[in-house]
Parts: structure tokens; sequence; C-alpha cells
């Protein structure tokens, strides 16, 4: 039996804005695409806080998730995540215990510990806060009070939000989000999708620190991974070069805005920019079925994953469901 037939699969989705398309479209699609791996039984899917970028509609991430918990009935849905420096633990306990208190069993709280924003819009976040990614150890475990059952001698209390308990994760691109989530006794979600350099050893890291807590007796690791997945190898190699200039421009601060897939993306970078677009998606799986199944069978032999969170940024949506389609038939 193949490695990939009971692996959970999840969905992270940016609500991407096309060129010619609106924020409003975005997050249409994005309820759509939810119910549409809901039908296929997906795990969960998650949605992620990313701020001052005109290619991205999910910035009011709650605000997004009671949207998509009142458009579909079982899927988990969730965040991936809420960058918790932007933001009082309090509000985010309050945010996402109204939430779970709404549909109650669904929802769950994906913490990032990087501001996610240049430091004007970080400044234009925070206001007078002083909130930082080094507070980010003390900031979970104030949540995770406010989120837990209230004690007697509890001055504030997250309302709603105390006692519903609504399940942590951490998230992190590099070590540290790994060493705290293990100590934690955490589920830990690697970004791969986008910073695959550290995965191996992020996640020795924290199965190696990982204690057993109330909420897992072991270890549970969920990795990002790009799917750009086609009915052949060469259609789904045409469709990625749309994913490919997004990360350009991202990587040259232009415009985040999908653009369509162009049939040669030369011209369009210089050397050393093709490399750093590569090397982001070092653990992009890019191709017809076949090729999609064996890329992933390698990367369970290598990393022994709990769960996969697929990102897919196909500039038609049409062509982003069918990819999904693929991946679910696989299993």
């Amino acid at each position: 039996m193949s490695a990939l037939a009971k692996l959970p699969f999840s969905v992270l989705d940016l609500a991407p804005i096309r060129d010619t398309g609106s924020a409003q479209q975005a997050l249409h699609n994005s309820l759509a695409l939810a119910r549409h791996v809901e039908a296929l039984d997906f795990n969960r899917f998650w949605v992620a806080e990313h701020h001052n970028m005109d290619g991205i509609a999910s910035s009011a991430t709650a605000v997004l998730l009671g949207y998509l918990a009142a458009g579909t009935s079982r899927i988990r849905l969730g965040s991936g995540g809420v960058m918790l420096p932007n933001h009082a633990p309090l509000v985010i306990a309050e945010q996402f215990g109204t939430l779970a208190t709404l549909y109650p069993g669904r929802i769950e709280l994906g913490l990032g510990r990087a501001p996610g924003a240049d430091q004007f819009t970080a400044h234009a976040l925070r206001r007078e806060r002083s909130g930082s990614a080094d507070d980010f150890p003390q900031d979970v475990a104030e949540l995770q009070r406010y989120l837990g059952p209230r004690t007697s001698d509890q001055r504030v209390i997250a309302m709603p939000g105390s006692g519903t308990n609504v399940p942590i994760w951490l998230l992190g691109s590099s070590l540290f989000s790994a060493q705290l989530a293990g100590e934690r006794g955490l589920p830990y979600a690697f970004a791969s999708h986008f910073a695959p350099r550290y995965v191996h050893e992020a996640i020795r890291v924290y199965r190696n620190a990982f204690t057993p807590s109330e909420v897992l007796d072991k270890p549970y690791v969920m990795l990002g991974v790009p799917l750009l997945a086609a009915d052949t190898d060469e259609q789904a190699q045409y469709l990625a070069t749309s994913a490919y200039q997004r990360i350009l421009s991202l990587i040259r601060g232009q415009s985040l805005v999908q653009r369509p897939p162009v049939e040669s993306m030369e011209g369009l970078w210089l050397p050393h920019e093709r490399d750093a677009v590569g090397s982001f998606l070092g653990m992009a799986v890019i191709g017809g079925p076949q090729k999609i199944r064996a890329r992933l069978e390698v990367l369970l032999e290598q990393t022994e994953a709990d769960e996969l969170i697929f990102t897919c940024d196909h500039y038609d949506f049409a062509d982003r469901l069918h990819a999904f389609d693929i991946l679910a038939s696989l299993r």
C-alpha cells in the first residue's frame, strides 16, 4: 500500500488575487476551494495572516475563518498562521474563542513568531504595543491560559474563549519554534512551502525536544508543500510559471498579484533570481500524477511527516481545483 493512502492531506490558502481580479473574488474562491477539498475529504483548511501585500486577501484571518466556517460543514479550519507579535494574546483568544463557540470542534489556531510584515506595517499593526518576537514563548503561554479552564485567581478572562481549549499549533521556518513546540508538547508545522532549507533539522529538533502533554503524547509534524499539479508534466511546468513570477516579484519587492503563465521564463529573471526561486520552491511537487506521487513518497520517506498541507498558486481557479483533484486521486 502506498505511503500516501492514509496520510492526512490539508490545504493552506493565501486567498491569492489575480492581476485581472479582485479581493472579493479571491475570498469567494477561498470558500469555493474549502468546499471542494471538504468534499474530497481533506483534513483541514488554513488561511494565513499577511499584511501590506496587494496579491493576498487573507489579512483579517479570523474574519475570513468565520466566512469559511459558515460555508462549510465539517472540515477543520484554522490559521496558518496568526503572527502573534502583531497582536495582544487576549484579542486572539477572544477572536478564536468566538469562532470555536460558534463552530465547536472545527477551529484551531496556528501561531507564528515572525511579524510577517515590514517595519512600517508592523508599527501600524502594533501602534504603541511593545510586543516582539522575543516575547513569543510568554505570549503563547498567556494565550493558552486564556483558552484553558478558568482559575479562581484569574483576573482577566477571554469571553468567549475561556474553557474552549482551541487547539494550538506552533509554526516555524527555522529552529526556534521547533524547540518550543517540542518542549510544550504541541503539534508543529514547518513552513517548507517557502523555507525548505531547515526542514530536516527542524523536525529533528522538535522530535528530540518533545515532552508529552495534555495535548499530545507523541510528536506530530505537518509539512507545507507547494503543489503545482496538472494532467501532464508539461502542462504542470507551464502552469508553474505563474508561481515562479509571483516568487520573483516577492524577491524584487514588487506587486504580488497573480500573473498568467508564460511559455518561458527566459528574459524574465536573472540567473541568481532563478536560483533563488528554485530554492524557495525546494519542496515543491511539480508534474503530472505519477511524478507527484513519486515526489511525495520520497518526501515522506525522508521526513516521516504525519501530515502534509499544500499550497497551490495556479492562475486559473479551475486549474487550482483540478490540482487538488489530482492530489486526492493518489490516495
